[in-house]
């Protein structure tokens, strides 16, 4: 990954060349319409309270668990052993980026939902909320960390999620497989190039015209860089938005030009 002196330029850099988060000058309406109706909805949603209590909660949790890791692996930790806490501080998603999720999967309300890297199921938890009918799949490679999601999962009781475990490389071929068509694909594990790239093919066969696929730290390395770029040209997809910490792609027919965004969020 990118050392952080390195991360904070490039994140300068994009700050300062980025569209403003406002809309100005953004002529796409479907992008527009995003910008003001996801990203800057300022409400505080009935989740956003439940969901945090229960971060809270992982941030003071310091029992120890033992942690499988099969993609680019953790830069604070160079142990398997790692507390509760730890992970919730570290791997699990920021409130703003999480509830960023919830927004999306709220005034988008896909039916289908995939997610890959399921951490302590913060992200899952805030999509469950957003779309309660929503049936979310969520894969994670370690199973100690699973089984904790789970716990969290029935605290907040979400019933609506479907777990599975075990390397993505092993099981996104069965999920794919049984899930035909997916509205949202969130892509937040392994963060290197090759797998990254190889996910995103598994995952179109199943996608289709309103569907949209979130890549989470697409700058976090010159790996995940070379990802977004080969992602961002295929020819499936027709618009990008790149918020420097997640990108997303979309493949509607309506957008007669391929096109590519850069928003300040």
């Amino acid at each position: 990954m990118y050392s952080p002196l390195h991360l904070t330029k490039k994140y300068c850099t994009y700050y300062l060349t980025a569209s403003n988060g406002k809309g100005h000058g953004i002529h796409s309406p479907f992008v527009y319409d995003f910008v003001q109706n996801v990203l800057n909805d300022r409400r505080n949603f009935y989740a956003y309270d439940q969901v945090e209590a229960l971060r809270k909660q992982l941030l003071h949790d310091k029992s120890v668990i033992e942690v499988e890791d099969f993609g680019a692996g953790s830069t604070v930790s160079k142990t398997n052993q790692r507390s509760i806490a730890s992970i919730a501080r570290h791997a699990a998603k920021s409130k703003k980026w999480a509830q960023l999720l919830f927004r999306i999967v709220n005034y988008y309300q896909p039916k289908t939902i995939l997610e890959l890297g399921t951490s302590l199921g913060i992200s899952t938890s805030y999509m469950a909320m957003a779309n309660p009918n929503a049936r979310i799949v969520t894969a994670e490679g370690s199973a100690a960390i699973a089984g904790r999601a789970q716990k969290n999962f029935r605290a907040l009781q979400l019933s609506s999620i479907q777990q599975v475990t075990g390397n993505f490389d092993n099981t996104l071929a069965g999920i794919v497989a049984a899930e035909p068509s997916l509205d949202l694909a969130f892509i937040d594990g392994n963060h290197r190039y090759e797998p990254t790239v190889r996910y995103f093919n598994q995952l179109l066969p199943s996608l289709h015209a309103d569907s949209m696929v979130i890549f989470d730290d697409i700058h976090w390395s010159s790996d995940m860089e070379k990802a977004w770029e080969e992602v961002k040209e295929h020819k499936s997809v027709r618009l990008s938005i790149d918020l420097f910490f997640i990108g997303l792609v979309f493949f509607s027919d309506q957008f007669k030009i391929k096109q590519h965004f850069t928003i300040r969020f």
